[in-house]
């Protein structure tokens, strides 16, 4: 069995702004095509995209992952509101109907909303 069976698929800051990055989870044996998962990361103490790639696949060896693009995340846990909007300059824009659909089963009961205006 994989071992990106224990990943959360969702890994964001409880509060806050903050940069996130979509990614693409591999077993080692990435060509042998299709990713694992595709996970969410997003982290205030993380001042670039690829910052948040650093420590992701830090943690994840022996996993590999891919990064599909970035953006930002406001998250309001009192008004239970989560907004997914910009891009990253590094990763480009990641497709933030995909992270919003991943957001909202690791958070129910909250407003998701996505924008693509802003950085």
């Amino acid at each position: 069995m994989s071992s990106a069976l224990n990943v959360p698929l969702v890994d964001i800051d409880p509060s806050g702004v903050f940069k996130y990055i979509l990614l693409h989870v591999y077993d080692k044996n990435k060509n042998e095509g299709e990713p694992q998962m595709t996970i969410v990361r997003g982290y205030k103490r993380c001042n670039y995209h690829a910052d948040i790639y650093d420590e992701v696949q830090a943690k994840l060896t022996p996993l590999d992952c891919e990064p599909l693009g970035g953006g930002r995340i406001s998250h309001d846990p009192e008004d239970k509101k989560i907004h997914i909007y910009g891009y990253s300059q590094g990763y480009g824009k990641a497709d933030h109907e995909v992270t919003a659909k991943l957001v909202k089963e690791a958070y129910p009961g909250y407003s998701i909303t996505i924008s693509d205006e802003g950085y």
